[in-house]
């Protein structure tokens, strides 16, 4: 890659379904954010491709300019899908418009995941077919929502000359959640139902098909957050039904440590929090937490341990130990506060928490990366509670601002 620039920028399509600061439910969304500008630092040509969602806060999209508009083909019909347009740190971001998918409260959740990303993914074979400005010499996409666009450059875009060439990469960031649905939908949405190849390579099981799965057998290569991960997804105990893949595939598996944009988690220069501190001069710290304290609604007091998550509320967070935990914690004298948005029951569970502890719990259920910053700066210690993290990015971010993670053994 050091190479990149002594030769023609390689073009690179990075496709994801969430990316700071735009949106983002969890650490894809961080990755998302600060890889593309890694990329560019080498010199490579990085577009980022995203899903315009109605969360995105109005002063994103007041900057976005309206680039192209197209029909994308899905099966027997054809969506609508407009491009908007936007340079934030020096790269260009394009966002996927289309209401009937994306205008929604949340990211994930829906009946209608499977189709809605289905749709994401061939509009991306769609675009870098034919916006001059995405095309591409790597499509890199990520997890189960952009995993069925290397399918589909296979299989039903052999003859455009535009993307010919173009290698896929596909990275796992956590292989647990796959993206598995009704075997319908090869003929109603993907219209892959008379590709016999595709067919046995998206099926799961009888009447299921999976998109992770997809993605696995047809990109070029395979990437995943860490040199370990990619040891453990072939293994039976890790891999989560696909190690059987993941190792008649391990030619083209790499595993690349996660890591964090150090200059925006960077407490001596971090404009989103009250006052900055450095390792060497941490007096700003017990101010971050007091404001934190104040605008959560918490006790002011320096001497209340301030405990705080940063997450994507699912179980596979821990938030069943939370849960379990949380009275004790209270009684102990410990505040805890709780951003991210996530399953519905721990959703319901945080704002509980929230009435019922009055000012000793704070919950946020939202996706606001100012607050997580202050979060990260204010607290105490950074509650970490993981049944299993393939990487994990939290304890770095958290580490960075002197504050301690508390983590499962």
């Amino acid at each position: 890659m050091s190479q990149v620039s002594k030769r023609r920028k390689l073009r690179v399509v990075y496709a994801t379904s969430e990316v700071a600061p735009f949106s983002k439910s969890g650490g894809l969304g961080d990755v998302s954010g600060s890889l593309p500008q890694a990329l560019k630092k080498v010199g490579a040509r990085v577009a980022v491709i995203s899903p315009l969602y109605s969360s995105i806060k109005p002063e994103w999209k007041q900057k976005m300019k309206k680039v192209y508009e197209l029909q994308v083909p899905l099966s027997w019909r054809f969506e609508y899908c407009g491009l908007w347009h936007l340079v934030h740190e020096g790269v260009d971001f394009y966002f996927v418009d289309n209401e009937s998918y994306f205008a929604r409260d949340g990211l994930y959740g829906y009946f209608d995941d499977g189709e809605r990303y289905a749709f994401f993914s061939k509009a991306l074979c769609e675009l870098i077919a034919h916006v001059p400005e995405l095309s591409c010499d790597v499509l890199h996409c990520n997890d189960w929502q952009t995993a069925l666009a290397p399918v589909f450059l296979r299989e039903q875009y052999q003859g455009v000359p535009e993307v010919q060439n173009v290698k896929t990469v596909f990275s796992i960031h956590n292989v647990k959640f796959q993206g598995q649905f009704t075997d319908k939908m090869l003929s109603d949405v993907l219209g892959l139902a008379d590709i016999p190849a595709a067919v046995d390579q998206l099926r799961c099981d009888a009447s299921s098909i999976n998109f992770m799965k997809g993605a696995l057998c047809y990109s070029d290569y395979l990437l995943t957050v860490s040199p370990t991960y990619a040891q453990e997804l072939q293994t039976e105990h890790f891999g989560e039904g696909m190690d059987d893949i993941f190792r008649r595939r391990q030619s083209v598996l790499r595993g690349i440590l996660n890591g964090i944009d150090i200059g925006a988690w960077s407490p001596a220069s971090d404009s989103y929090i009250p006052q900055n501190f450095s390792a060497r001069h941490m007096e700003g710290k017990a101010e971050c937490k007091r404001q934190l304290q104040e605008e959560l609604g918490l006790e002011v007091n320096p001497d209340v341990p301030l405990a705080v998550m940063v997450t994507r509320l699912t179980n596979q967070k821990g938030l069943g130990l939370i849960r379990y935990a949380m009275d004790r914690l209270i009684c102990a004298g410990i505040e805890v506060a709780v951003l991210g948005t996530g399953d519905a029951e721990q959703e319901d569970a945080m704002r509980f928490f929230d009435e019922h502890y009055g000012n000793r719990m704070a919950a946020r259920i939202e996706f606001d990366i100012a607050l997580s910053h202050r979060m990260y700066a204010g607290a105490d210690m950074f509650l970490m509670p993981s049944e299993f993290e393939p990487c994990g990015l939290s304890q770095m971010i958290s580490m960075r601002y002197g504050t301690l993670p508390v983590v499962r053994e």
